[in-house]
């Protein structure tokens, strides 16, 4: 082999033990993690490059939308209530036996254990049981469309109980008030045109027991035809407007009919009322996309009215408990915020109708049932005739922070679409109820 050849094969060897003895030495750091002989390497000593997934940007969203934390998606409960489609709810707190976190075979008695009592007058020093002890739960109670009958459970445990067997066949609205201890139920009679408004306190039920064989619910009936019905914060009142003449008389009474006072008359009959708060009843004329709508306050002590808010096609609201801010929409559904002292108005980003909203949290939070998508219509002419029906998302509106969050949407979790409406939370704010407009069946939404 001549020197020039030997010289070749030495430089050749040395480069092969080298390239070897830097895999050898990184292979070694690395550590062997079951892939088998990195042969990429080899040819790339600064390492194998992991391609990265393309960097992706959720679109622009104008209501400021905040997806909610993970665990707190993972915490929001949705649950159908209602067996079958009803008129109206009410929320009220229901006492119940507790549950023992130990029950015991036999129930303790007073003088056995940690349970010492006295002997009764005149008696030989007997042991009487301990009564077991009680909570008071958050309960809702609802009316059967079909056949007037009023149901009950509470919110945590859905258990659906009969509690009323009055029957009053095809009610239409549903009030309940006095801590659910009252209702008005209204309906048509047979001849299809005359409106008959019904007024009655329910039966006391019996701790432990939801049902008796004569849960009969009495009363008395208002003055036929009345248009409509508002009850105020309290629940202790309630203001209807009915015909007389060529206008309407607005009337506020006790929840079961008596003490009425005469605060409003009006020679236009569209009104659409709601009471805010003990001061303030709201009176909206009837929305129409093609018609202006107008927004007045009627003072409950001084009987008079005043303007807030007009000149807007489509105009429906909801007006906060303080009454110093007002929640309106128009014809494209957009909503914003209305400030009576200042007069001046923001848009919030989100397009729903105003009546498919509550007011939470004071006067800062709003909930609201968002549909996914809206077609084109004249509205909201066209979701009230039912030519237009959504598949609604449930959203938070938080005023103060400006931000804008979706905690659920049915069809995603639940497979079913909810047109929500007849929103209401109980007032510790941990559910939020609502009404399926497709269906009129009743869910919940736990907050908390």
């Amino acid at each position: 082999m001549s020197k020039k050849a030997l010289t070749i094969l030495i430089i050749v060897l040395a480069i092969i033990i080298i390239i070897f003895g830097f895999w050898y030495f990184n292979r070694g750091q690395r550590g062997d993690q079951g892939e088998g002989t990195n042969f990429d390497f080899i040819f790339n000593p600064f390492g194998k490059t992991t391609p990265k997934p393309p960097t992706t940007t959720p679109p622009a969203d104008v209501s400021g939308y905040v997806p909610p934390p993970e665990l707190e998606t993972q915490a929001i409960k949705l649950r159908k209530v209602s067996s079958m489609p009803i008129a109206g709810f009410g929320i009220f707190m229901k006492e119940r036996f507790k549950e023992a976190p130990n029950p015991s075979p036999s129930l303790p008695l007073s003088g056995e254990g940690n349970n010492p009592a006295p002997p009764a007058k005149g008696d030989s020093g007997g042991l009487k049981p301990t009564p077991p002890p009680t909570e008071f739960a958050r309960a809702v109670r609802y009316v059967d469309r079909a056949t007037g009958n009023i149901y009950q459970t509470f919110a945590d445990i859905i258990d659906e109980r009969k509690f009323s067997t009055t029957i009053i066949p095809k009610v239409h609205e549903a009030y309940f008030a006095n801590k659910g201890e009252s209702v008005i139920m209204r309906y048509l009679k047979e001849d299809a045109r005359t409106i008959e408004t019904f007024v009655g306190a329910l039966p006391k039920e019996l701790l432990g027991g939801d049902t008796t064989d004569n849960n009969e619910v009495k009363g008395i009936f208002l003055p036929e035809n009345i248009t409509d019905v508002s009850v105020s914060p309290d629940t202790q009142k309630i203001f209807y407007l009915f015909l007389s003449g060529d206008g309407v008389v607005g009337v506020t009474a006790d929840f079961l009919g008596s003490k009425k006072v005469q605060i409003f008359d009006s020679p236009f009959t569209e009104w659409l009322p709601s009471w805010p708060n003990v001061k303030t009843i709201a009176l909206n004329t009837k929305s129409s996309g093609s018609a202006l709508g107008y927004l007045y306050f009627l003072d409950t002590s001084k009987k008079a009215v005043g303007k807030i808010l007009g000149d807007i096609n489509g105009l429906t609201t909801l007006t906060s408990p303080d009454g110093k801010l007002i929640l309106y929409g128009n014809g494209t559904l957009s909503l914003n915020i209305f400030h009576t002292d200042t007069r001046s108005s923001d848009l919030l980003g989100v397009r729903t109708l105003a009546e498919k909203c509550v007011w939470a949290g004071g006067n800062d939070i709003l909930y609201c049932a968002v549909p996914n998508s809206i077609n084109g219509a004249l509205y909201p002419d066209a979701w009230y005739k039912g030519e237009v029906s959504f598949a609604d998302a449930i959203w938070k509106i938080d005023l103060k922070s400006g931000t804008t969050t979706m905690l659920v949407n049915p069809v995603l979790v639940k497979g079913e679409e909810i047109d929500g409406i007849k929103l209401a939370l109980d007032e510790s704010e941990n559910y939020l109820f609502f009404v399926n407009k497709k269906d009129s069946f009743l869910w919940e939404l736990e907050l908390k």
